[in-house]
């Protein structure tokens, strides 16, 4: 778009491995395009209040291995407002901003897509969430840095429950997603993942139980979704110790371990992807869509269709897991 001269850069939602590699990609490759960039410090909060510095080569220079994100991120009350809003609009006319790239999650894309809509604002937005719940895109930037922690974390409980002949259930996040879950336990040779996606199907426990799982294994690992729709490890280890009491059952809570540390070369790569066709989606004209990749290709996926639709579970994952856990 020949208006663009100037864009701005924001990271919002929870944060995740990869969106600093990102975050440099979009600034090097504006800057390539003879293009400004401003960072806008803790999301939407930073449009709100004018926390905003332009950015050179030199800004996001040493930052593509580091965890979590330069430009901080935070909950921003007054961007729900039609007055936050307003405030923001106003901040990002008076830095000279003529697009927005936002790198979040669903709750961020939302956001943009409505402030597009009500001040004709180009936004384009990175799947930035290790949940990877956004639908239109095989991988969001930091899966799969928090699966391969999540996989640390289970090869080293494993070594505790085989010591101890344990039933522990590990609680990961993904909030109403079982992605982390079911490849994490598939990855880490569990005997079984609760996800939210078939919480209202079966009584997954029951299914757990019912197949067996002591018949040729001491000890067991289940991992559950982080979810209301499944109530969490807590929630399993307490039933078991009612229904089968015979079982010693222990829980570990990975929680924000699984948000930090250093992005794996998968993330670094697909954030540097990312990022750099965010610019050139601003440049063909592109706007209000999210960049995905899509068996490998990039694809820009409107952000209605990525917040509205639902990223689907591949139950054929779920019958590996079942068959290699005997």
């Amino acid at each position: 778009m020949s208006e663009v001269k100037c864009i701005g850069i924001l990271t919002s939602g929870g944060d995740a491995p990869g969106m600093n590699a990102a975050i440099r990609a979009v600034t090097r490759s504006a800057i390539y395009h003879g293009l400004q960039v401003k960072g806008i410090y803790r999301g939407y909060k930073g449009l709100v209040t004018g926390e905003i510095k332009e950015f050179k080569s030199q800004n996001v220079s040493n930052i593509i291995q580091q965890g979590g994100t330069i430009l901080k991120t935070a909950r921003c009350k007054e961007f729900r407002t039609p007055e936050g809003r307003k405030l923001a609009y106003e901040n990002m006319k008076k830095e000279g901003i003529d697009a927005l790239i936002v790198i979040g999650g669903d709750g961020s894309l939302t956001g943009a897509l409505q402030f597009a809509k009500e001040f004709d604002v180009p936004c384009i937005g990175l799947p930035g969430t290790i949940d990877n719940d956004l639908y239109g895109t095989d991988s969001t930037i930091g899966y799969d840095t928090a699966l391969n922690t999540i996989l640390d974390c289970v090869d080293k409980i494993r070594d505790t429950a085989t010591s101890h002949e344990r039933l522990f259930f590990v609680e990961v996040m993904g909030r109403d997603a079982g992605f982390l879950a079911l490849n994490s336990a598939i990855a880490g040779g569990c005997e079984a993942a609760i996800i939210p996606e078939f919480a209202t199907e079966v009584d997954q426990l029951e299914e757990f139980i019912k197949n067996g799982f002591r018949k040729s294994k001491n000890s067991s690992i289940v991992i559950v979704a982080e979810s209301e729709l499944t109530g969490g490890a807590m929630h399993y280890a307490e039933r078991v110790k009612n229904e089968y009491p015979q079982y010693d059952v222990r829980v570990t809570i990975l929680g924000h371990l699984q948000r930090g540390g250093s992005p794996t070369a998968h993330d670094r790569i697909l954030a540097s992807r990312l990022g750099a066709a965010a610019i050139d989606a601003l440049l063909e004209g592109q706007r209000n869509v999210m960049v995905g990749i899509k068996n490998d290709q990039v694809v820009y996926v409107p952000f209605s269709r990525a917040i509205k639709y639902e990223k689907n579970i591949d139950r054929q994952l779920v019958d590996v897991l079942r068959n290699l856990s005997i």
